[in-house]
C-alpha cells in the first residue's frame, strides 16, 4: 500500500528538519571558531581550534603566548554569551509566537525587553544609589534578577490585556506591546535623567545592545539562568503544537494549558531578563529567526525550538563580526546591526501577512 501524500509530506519534513539540525549545528560551530579569530588582533581559525583542542584535553605545550590569553580571556567568553543571548532571544520569541499563535510575536517588539530594559536600569541607578553606603560595587547578580522582574512583570501584562474569554486578540497585542515599550522608555528616561555619568554610560550600553563586557563572570551569572529554557525546550513543544489548535482543544487532548503557558510566560521572562542585562536591548532576533526557520520546516514545535535556538546562536555571533569589522578598530552596537537586518524581514513580513492584524 503507498503512503498517503500526508505521511509523505510528513516524513519529508522531518528528514529535512534532522539534515537542518545537523546543519545549522556544524555552521554554529565554524561560526563560533571563525568569531574568535575577529578582532583587532586577527587569529587564523586553525589556530583558534588548536588553542580550544589544547585546553579541552590539557596539553599545557599549546597554552603559551599572547593568542592563547585573547582567545581563552577575551574572545571565548564573549562567543559563548552571543550564542547564549542569541539562542534565548530566539526560542524566546518561538514561545511567544506559539502563546499567542502567531508569527509576529517577538519580546523586543511587544514590550518585553523593554520592561526588562526598565527594570535593569533601575537596578542600576536606584540599586547603585542605595547600596552605595553598603557595598563598593553593584554586584552583577542583581542585574539579572531585575531584569527577569520586569520582563515577566510586561510578558504577564501583555497577556492579560490581549486575552479575553481564552482568545488573543493579536492587534491588541500588539497596541498593548508599543504602549508598554513607550511608557518603559519614558521611565528609561527618567531614570536617565537623574542618573550621573557613570551611570548614564552603563545606560546608554543597555540601549545599544553589545557583547563587549564579556568575561568569565558575567558568563557564569547568565548560563544558568538561559540554559533552563534550553533543556526544557522537548517538554513545551507538545504543549504548543497543541495550543495551535486552540486552548480548548489542546484541554481535551490532554494538553495542561495552564501549565504549559505559565512555564512559558516564566522561561520568556527569565531568558529575556538575562539577555538584557548582559548585552543589553538586541531586538529581531526573536522574529526572524523562527519565523525563517518556520517557512522551512513547517510549525512543529519539536523542530522549530531547537531549530530556533541554533539560527538564533547563529545570527547574533555573524552581527558581533560584523560589529567589529564594519567600524574597525572601532566596535558599532549590535543592537544596530540586528535592528538593519530584522526591520526590513519585519516590514516583508507585515506585507506578506497583511491578514494576520485583523485577527
Amino acid at each position: 500500500m503507498a503512503p498517503s501524500p500526508l505521511a509523505t509530506l510528513i516524513t519529508g519534513r522531518r528528514r529535512v528538519g534532522a539534515l537542518a539540525l545537523a546543519g545549522l549545528t556544524l555552521a554554529c560551530l565554524l561560526l563560533a571558531i571563525v568569531a574568535i579569530g575577529q578582532g583587532a588582533i586577527s587569529i587564523a581559525p586553525g589556530r583558534v581550534a588548536e588553542i580550544l583542542i589544547a585546553r579541552l584535553t590539557g596539553d599545557a605545550t599549546l597554552l603559551e603566548g599572547r593568542d592563547v590569553l585573547v582567545v581563552l580571556n577575551i574572545r571565548l567568553p564573549r562567543v559563548l554569551l552571543g550564542l547564549l543571548v542569541g539562542a534565548g532571544l530566539a526560542v524566546s520569541g518561538a514561545l511567544m509566537q506559539g502563546l499567542f499563535r502567531n508569527p509576529l510575536a517577538d519580546p523586543g517588539l511587544v514590550g518585553v525587553s523593554s520592561g526588562a530594559a526598565l527594570a535593569a536600569a533601575a537596578t542600576i541607578v536606584l540599586g547603585d544609589r542605595f547600596l552605595a553606603g553598603t557595598m563598593m560595587k553593584l554586584p552583577f547578580a542583581l542585574l539579572p534578577a531585575g531584569a527577569f522582574c520586569g520582563g515577566l512583570a510586561s510578558t504577564l501584562a501583555l497577556y492579560l490585556i490581549a486575552t479575553r474569554g481564552g482568545r488573543t486578540s493579536v492587534a491588541t497585542m500588539l497596541l498593548a506591546g508599543v504602549a508598554l515599550g513607550a511608557l518603559a522608555g519614558a521611565l528609561t528616561g527618567l531614570l536617565a535623567f537623574v542618573s550621573d555619568d557613570r551611570q548614564l554610560r552603563d545606560l546608554t550600553f543597555w540601549s545599544l545592545g553589545s557583547l563587549g563586557g564579556a568575561s568569565w563572570t558575567k558568563l557564569s551569572a547568565v548560563a544558568p539562568i538561559i540554559l533552563p529554557l534550553l533543556l526544557l525546550m522537548p517538554l513545551l513543544a507538545r504543549g504548543l503544537n497543541g495550543l495551535m489548535l486552540g486552548e480548548a482543544e489542546a484541554y481535551h487532548l490532554g494538553i495542561p494549558v495552564q501549565r504549559i503557558k505559565a512555564l512559558a510566560i516564566l522561561l520568556v521572562a527569565l531568558a529575556v531578563g538575562a539577555s538584557v542585562a548582559s548585552a543589553g536591548m538586541i531586538g529581531f532576533v526573536g522574529i526572524v529567526v523562527p519565523h525563517l526557520i518556520r517557512l522551512s520546516v513547517g510549525p512543529d514545535h519539536r523542530l522549530l525550538l531547537p531549530l530556533s535556538a541554533l539560527g538564533g546562536a547563529m545570527l547574533l555571533v555573524g552581527a558581533d563580526i560584523a560589529a567589529r569589522l564594519i567600524v574597525a578598530p572601532a566596535e558599532l552596537p549590535i543592537g544596530i546591526v540586528t535592528a538593519t537586518i530584522g526591520a526590513p524581514f519585519f516590514l516583508w513580513l507585515l506585507l506578506r501577512r497583511t491578514s494576520v492584524l485583523d485577527v
